[in-house]
């Protein structure tokens, strides 16, 4: 299973739904993305930007 390693957001469980309101459960999976070796989800890596952004003005 895959994980974000700065915050350790992983996969998550929801259901299809069709019109029948039949449910099929599948993942929902975040989305991670491969910098400098490491998996981070683009939400910390929005995040990491936006404080390197602040720090360097």
């Amino acid at each position: 299973m895959a994980k974000c390693n700065n915050c350790g957001k992983g996969s998550q469980r929801a259901a299809n739904r069709s019109h029948a309101k039949n449910k099929t459960l599948r993942r929902q999976k975040p989305n991670l993305q491969k910098i400098e070796g490491e998996m981070i989800c683009s939400s910390c890596r929005r995040t990491i930007a936006k404080n390197m952004a602040t720090a360097t003005t």
